[in-house]
């Protein structure tokens, strides 16, 4: 038996030597589990568990470590770490200090972006009811991507070719690498307080995942959704599908597919204009000549003014004459009765106040005569005057001046324009006494004078 005594150990150098000891033989290893009990207290450290299917193992992520990672821990997610084995001395426990991690089976890019895309969904960033619809006919474009790609020459090529009023502003910006997203997002805030951009172009050519990631960066997604200005998100090839295409407005398969979808092409637009020009005059001239039949019948259904004049001056000529009847019968019956009263006032002593009264009467009645021919005679001017007034207004003395109506048949269409017939069309002509029935033989735009024979009236 050994008479040697023991080597008594406190625990704190007990765990020492143990963590000495594996920190030596396991100093990187690589280990794959599944995480669970997953805490991020304040410090910004992450601790949870590695978990198989029969054992577990206490791993902690330092706040260097987790701030650099492109998606979010969360529980049940299956990982492969790289770290180092310690033991923590207050509990004695083993645990793995981790350097770096990534997802299994799925890379860290796509597990970040699937995460964002639902955070982003929640909070209503890609409802499609606060999408905007695009202008018709923009007068200036911004365009958002780099100042030397491919994709701002398609984007120039392509409206120059379609619509070549249309002004074009670039934002340059790095569409790639570090800094590359808040440049984006810097620039579409830019754009925001330009006030005459009508539409804005964001994008980029073709690349790889990690090429286009800047485009599925937080900050650049919010810019866009919080643009002011319609935003067409174009961004890589037709397959590749960014959280910036889901947050604008419109999203394009390629930047030269949003250079078309924004600019109209003039030489259609001009067709349109001209099409709609035509069916416009033609609709004006087919409601300018149904009124013109309208106001023809109407003048046709009315009396001659001067006619309604002349009745008009021979009424006032009659009740001249009925006046001046009834004024004489009207003194005729009144002189009985003034000599009947000068003969009482006589006897009353009042003659001579009679007789100065009486004189007076015909010498009234004289002045009532004198004036009526002078208010009959300014009526009748001022009648005379209406009825000359009415008279030129009146469409048939228009006609008496030498003018014409042509029509192309008897109560058809008035003619206007030389162009509204054809040779060997018949013609009717309305004249202030008859109608004639002619045969165009030519036509002369520049004058508008048609030459026919006369056929018969």
């Amino acid at each position: 038996m050994s008479d040697t005594p023991p080597i008594i150990l406190t625990v704190t150098q007990l765990t020492t030597c143990i963590r000495a000891t594996i920190e030596h033989m396991f100093a990187a290893v690589w280990v794959e589990g599944e995480i669970s009990n997953l805490r991020t207290p304040a410090s910004g450290h992450v601790y949870f568990s590695l978990n198989d299917q029969e054992s577990q193992v206490r791993a902690v992520a330092f706040r260097r470590v987790a701030t650099s990672l492109p998606f979010a821990l969360e529980d049940g997610l299956m990982v492969i770490v790289k770290g180092r084995v310690s033991v923590y001395d207050p509990r004695g426990e083993m645990q793995i200090l981790i350097e770096s991690l990534e997802p299994k089976g799925v890379g860290a890019l796509q597990i970040a972006f699937e995460q964002l895309k639902a955070r982003l969904n929640r909070e209503g960033v890609f409802d499609p009811a606060r999408k905007r619809a695009l202008p018709f006919f923009p007068r200036h474009i911004g365009v958002v991507t780099s100042r030397t790609g491919a994709a701002f020459h398609d984007i120039v090529t392509v409206m120059q070719r379609r619509c070549p009023l249309i002004g074009i502003r670039l934002f340059p910006v790095a569409v790639q690498g570090v800094g590359a997203a808040q440049q984006i997002a810097d620039a579409i805030s830019l754009a925001n307080r330009q006030d005459d951009l009508d539409v804005l172009i964001v994008g980029r050519g073709g690349g790889s995942w990690e090429d286009l990631w800047s485009f599925n960066e937080e900050v650049v997604v919010r810019a866009i959704a919080g643009s002011r200005i319609p935003v067409v998100s174009a961004v890589g090839h037709e397959i590749d599908v960014t959280l910036s295409d889901l947050a604008a407005d419109y999203r394009a398969p390629t930047p030269s597919a949003a250079a078309e979808t924004v600019s109209p092409v003039l030489v259609d637009l001009q067709d349109t204009i001209r099409a709609r020009h035509r069916r416009l005059v033609r609709a004006i001239r087919r409601l300018l000549g149904l009124h013109g039949k309208q106001v023809m019948r109407v003048c046709q259904s009315l009396p001659d003014p001067v006619h309604v004049v002349h009745r008009r001056m021979q009424r006032v000529d009659e009740l001249r004459l009925r006046l001046g009847l009834s004024m004489r019968a009207v003194f005729s019956r009144t002189r009985p009765k003034l000599s009947t009263v000068s003969a009482r006032l006589t006897l009353m002593g009042w003659r001579s106040s009679c007789q100065r009264a009486s004189l007076l009467v015909p010498q009234l009645v004289q002045r009532i005569v004198q004036a009526m021919p002078w208010v009959v005679t300014r009526k009748r001017h001022r009648l005379q005057t209406a009825g000359s007034t009415l008279h030129t207004l009146s469409p048939l003395a228009i006609l008496s001046r030498g003018y014409s109506v042509v029509e192309t048949s008897p109560g058809g269409d008035v003619v206007k324009d030389a162009r509204a017939v054809e040779v060997g069309d018949r013609i009717r002509v309305r004249l202030a006494e008859g109608r004639l029935s002619c045969l165009v033989e030519h036509r002369d735009w520049a004058s508008s004078i048609l030459t026919s024979r006369e056929h018969g009236v």
